[in-house]
């Protein structure tokens, strides 16, 4: 292993949990989340060698993972099908804050990529200049657009 594969190796070990928890916003199937992380990782390995260090690499990581999740979820949206369920999930939980917490993901996820990417980095208590800079907006749209997405997910029914 050469020293730029090293560095790339350590870089992805120290944000994995920064990657999984922005493919898990993009969808709750655990294959579907590891085909994201994979994919948001072969984008970042294709661009590696040319990030400069110009911005901090976890702004770089949440970049490049946003913008794989919503470039497959728009790929996803126009091929969607419907999947085979099971009717029941022996697994599931009823406890008050699991349906808080899934009732929240659902809301989330009906709302247009762009806006699911600043809730995340909200929800992840990311400043609003740096959520700006990942996204490539001003703080004061990134502070606007967030008062417009509570308002939305506020009116959304279950």
């Amino acid at each position: 292993m050469n020293e730029l594969e090293s560095k790339f190796a350590q870089t992805i070990k120290q944000n994995k949990s920064t990657i999984y928890t922005v493919c898990y916003m993009f969808s709750k199937d655990a294959d579907e989340v590891n085909d994201l992380f994979q994919e948001a990782v072969i984008n970042m390995w294709r661009g590696f060698e040319g990030f400069e260090n110009r911005s901090n690499v976890k702004t770089w990581i949440y970049r490049v993972t946003l913008n794989t999740c919503i470039s497959q979820d728009r790929k996803k949206r126009r091929n969607e099908t419907e999947p085979l369920t099971m009717d029941i999930n022996l697994f599931e939980d009823h406890d008050e804050d699991t349906r808080q917490v899934d009732m929240l993901h659902e809301r989330i996820s009906r709302l247009q990529p762009f806006d699911r990417a600043i809730v995340l980095l909200w929800l992840e208590n990311m400043p609003y200049e740096e959520i700006g800079q990942v996204v490539g907006i001003s703080t004061t749209a990134v502070a606007t657009r967030l008062y417009r997405i509570k308002e939305q997910l506020k009116k959304m029914n279950n």
